[in-house]
């Protein structure tokens, strides 16, 4: 299989963007941007998110008893591309502030999901985070979604009933 091709193809597949949050031992703040991101089970409730085995924050993240799963809403691309760049701080701005479990999060996301790290498994060149969901929040506004390489809002379809 072609990567590039592989790569082209999945953009077509449109992605909830969100940014997860942790806090390490020493009370460091750690985040980044996924779209790897989807629930796994209800019983018990799971959810996954994968972040690249590359990235600075991986260490802390596969580390953490705790993560919080920021979904953003369709306003907030300017957080989803500043959490996606490294070698900054990323809290800096302070957007974030203390939510569930104190995790740094949105207060105008469109949900957050608090997590107890449940499983680490190995996914390629990413780790696969299962988190068991303790908490959660519903913002009430549109989801930002990742499509074709750019953000965008999810289209709302109207169904018509079957005759």
């Amino acid at each position: 299989m072609d990567p590039a091709e592989f790569a082209r193809t999945m953009a077509h597949v449109p992605s909830p963007v969100t940014v997860v949050t942790t806090m390490d031992g020493t009370g460091r703040r750690w985040g980044f941007t996924a779209s790897s991101f989807s629930s796994l089970s209800l019983d018990p409730p799971l959810v996954l998110v994968c972040p690249a085995k590359t990235a600075s924050c991986h260490k802390a993240f596969v580390a953490a008893d705790r993560f919080l799963i920021n979904v953003l809403s369709v306003h907030q691309s300017a957080v989803a591309r500043h959490f996606a760049r490294s070698g900054h701080d990323k809290f800096a701005d302070g957007s974030m502030e203390p939510c569930e479990y104190g995790l740094p999060g949105l207060s105008t996301a469109a949900a957050r999901l608090a997590c107890t790290l449940h499983e680490v498994l190995d996914g390629g060149d990413h780790s696969i985070l299962v988190g068991r969901v303790d908490a959660v929040f519903t913002g009430g506004s549109e989801p930002l979604v990742y499509y074709n390489r750019d953000f965008t809002r999810p289209e709302s379809c109207a169904l018509t009933p079957a005759s």
